[in-house]
């Protein structure tokens, strides 16, 4: 279960698993990356799948594994946001199972011209796209308030006004350019933490990530997408990193699914009045195994949630 240079993807026996891969059936795969989910549904069975990317990086770097599964693997540059009408444009009404592998990939988190990661500095970019505004514009043009909110929104970081006050403090003397520029100044302004084994700067380059790239936004449209796409009988299958992702997706399936939190917690959970789509096949996310995370400590904080839609479902011809 490998993609592009043995690239192992989270949780990807499970994920794959879940989403019960079959002969003739179609898939999606909502965040191509190195194409491991995409490689793993392929082995599985004598599927196609439609695999999508907003990174024109992995694209590229797919097509090689798009001739060697000719025909059944069909790459698409764009949002899984936009999946319905990517679908569409590919003569693509429904499909048997989408997988979406949230947030930043391995690949683009490894490369330190992508400045997505401190660990070795960087351009500030965190544009998944490689276009529109960059970490860096944001970091520079802000005011002290939104850049404050972001980090408290998307990081959840409790120092966030002192982080927001040290990087306008900072700019004045000088534009911030890179992702070490960037992380010293954090580290400093939000100080070491008995409690946190991460590095001080992770909320907030996480933050930076998220609006940047308008993940959750995405992540909402991604979801309604998948849910319309689906044949009776599908799977919807997402792997998160965060809480944030998590409380997405948890919050989507379980309305979909007919229930909503009750006013207690002693009380069962009530119905709504909305179309009920999906049936919620965890309701505690899956979790990675301890050798996994031994083996890629990227996976110890990942978090599987499986969905099934609802209807009869059919054989495609």
């Amino acid at each position: 279960m490998s993609g592009a240079a043995g690239h192992i993807p989270v949780l990807a026996r499970e994920v794959i698993d879940a989403l019960q891969p079959r002969d003739g059936g179609r898939y999606v795969d909502g965040t191509f990356g190195a194409g491991g989910y995409t490689a793993a549904m392929l082995d599985r069975a004598d599927c196609q799948v439609i695999a999508i990317d907003r990174d024109p990086d992995a694209i590229a770097a797919g097509q090689a594994m798009a001739a060697r599964y000719a025909p059944r693997l069909r790459l698409i540059e764009g949002r899984f946001g936009d999946m319905a009408e990517l679908l569409l444009a590919e003569g693509v009404d429904d499909v048997d199972g989408v997988a979406l592998d949230l947030g930043v990939s391995s690949m683009q988190f490894d490369q330190a011209e992508r400045g997505f990661s401190f660990r070795n500095s960087g351009p500030l970019d965190m544009r998944m796209e490689k276009n529109g505004s960059s970490a860096a514009d944001l970091v520079n043009q802000a005011d002290e308030v939104e850049l404050a909110d972001i980090f408290w929104r998307y990081g959840e970081e409790r120092r966030s006004r002192r982080v927001a006050r040290a990087i306008v403090e900072a700019r004045k003397a000088k534009r911030i350019e890179t992702t070490g520029e960037l992380a010293e100044i954090v580290r400093r302004a939000v100080g070491p933490s008995a409690k946190d084994e991460s590095d001080p700067a992770t909320r907030a380059f996480q933050a930076l990530r998220i609006a940047v790239n308008d993940e959750l936004g995405e992540l909402e449209r991604g979801l309604a997408a998948a849910d319309s796409v689906l044949a009776p009988g599908g799977r919807l299958a997402v792997v998160s990193f965060h809480s944030l992702e998590d409380r997405a997706v948890k919050e989507y399936v379980r309305q979909r699914a007919g229930r909503t939190p009750s006013p207690s917690r002693h009380a069962p959970p009530r119905a709504v009045e909305r179309e009920t789509t999906l049936r919620d096949l965890t309701r505690k996310p899956v979790l990675p195994t301890a050798s996994e995370v031994a083996s890629n400590p990227r996976a110890r904080s990942a978090r599987l949630r499986v969905a099934e839609k609802l209807g009869v479902a059919g054989g495609r011809a």
